[in-house]
């Protein structure tokens, strides 16, 4: 990372070597990460089934609830529609329970149409928010065309921008942008996205910009905006008199240097943020499935594929 202490130097710091005590312990957790276990709540059951319309129209079978589980399924196992319709119904065979496996074409047709509630918050209080950003590809035509046809194929991808609770690791927020779209424009969609009073946000050096503490300051005035300042940065003309958070952040990186500015501003809770982008793609992907997205268009349900 840049304007580390000790930076020209750091490459003649061995390696710390770590030596293993609870070997059973650790096995254990080796073993559990491998684990799936995959349970029906009562509720759940009780929900499979739609409920019968009062207003004209087609009878629902499934509910949303169902249709939501099983585009689940397909995004963390990475399944095509008809196997995801083999795997809903071999679980439930597998659990005993007597209920109608959504075919692939419903399960199609209402994905289009799914909005899926965020889950709500298990911390009380001020959110500690991580708000950082990826790159997904969109799917295209495979190598096997180019080869054959001889033609090279164009890249495309779109933005991811996230924002994660620092306390719970959960998605609060999120949009898809195009990637032409700046990471700091993009903090205000996100931020209408959480009612709950901000207490800081944390982001990495691309937010560092004069409209991201006003943004914050329009949410929460109270909040604090912890982004670590360009080498380039200089204090505002009012710094002596009235600072501003990005100067007093500029005066503790002059007295103490930066290292020591991020152990006593928190910014190295911004681990947290690049954390959830990388479970997001482990388990999800970096790619986007999806063929009827607009371009550049923001996507506000993202966080159903989280």
């Amino acid at each position: 990372m840049p304007h580390k202490n000790n930076a020209a130097r750091r490459h003649r710091i061995p390696k710390a070597r770590y030596k293993v005590t609870n070997w059973r312990d650790y096995e254990a957790g080796l073993r559990q990460r491998g684990s799936l276990t995959i349970w029906f709540t009562d509720e759940a059951i009780a929900a499979w089934r739609a409920a019968p319309r009062t207003t004209p129209g087609g009878q629902a079978r499934y509910s949303d609830l169902a249709i939501e589980t099983s585009l689940i399924l397909r995004a963390v196992f990475h399944q095509p529609l008809r196997q995801t319709e083999g795997l809903v119904g071999s679980l439930l065979d597998l659990m005993g329970l007597d209920l109608p496996v959504p075919d692939h074409t419903t399960l199609s047709r209402r994905a289009a149409t799914l909005v899926i509630a965020p889950q709500a918050r298990a911390s009380i209080g001020p959110v500690h928010l991580l708000v950082d950003s990826t790159g997904v590809k969109l799917s295209g035509p495979g190598e096997w065309l180019v080869e054959k046809h001889g033609t090279r194929r164009r890249r495309a991808w779109r933005k991811l921008h996230l924002a994660v609770d620092a306390r719970t690791g959960m998605i609060v927020a999120s949009t898809l942008t195009g990637k032409e779209v700046d990471d700091a424009a993009e903090l205000g969609s996100l931020l209408d996205q959480v009612e709950e009073p901000l207490a800081t946000v944390v982001a990495d050096g691309a937010y560092d910009q004069d409209n991201v503490y006003a943004t914050v300051a329009e949410h929460s005035a109270e909040a604090a905006v912890v982004v670590p300042p360009r080498s380039t940065a200089v204090p505002s003309p009012s710094a002596e008199i009235d600072p501003t958070q990005r100067d007093r952040h500029l005066q503790v990186i002059a007295e103490r240097g930066r290292m020591g500015w991020q152990k006593t501003s928190g910014d190295n809770a911004r681990a947290g943020a690049e954390g959830a982008m990388s479970r997001y793609k482990r388990i999800i992907g970096d790619t986007l499935r999806s063929h009827s997205r607009p371009a550049g268009g923001r996507n506000q349900d993202c966080r159903q594929r989280s």
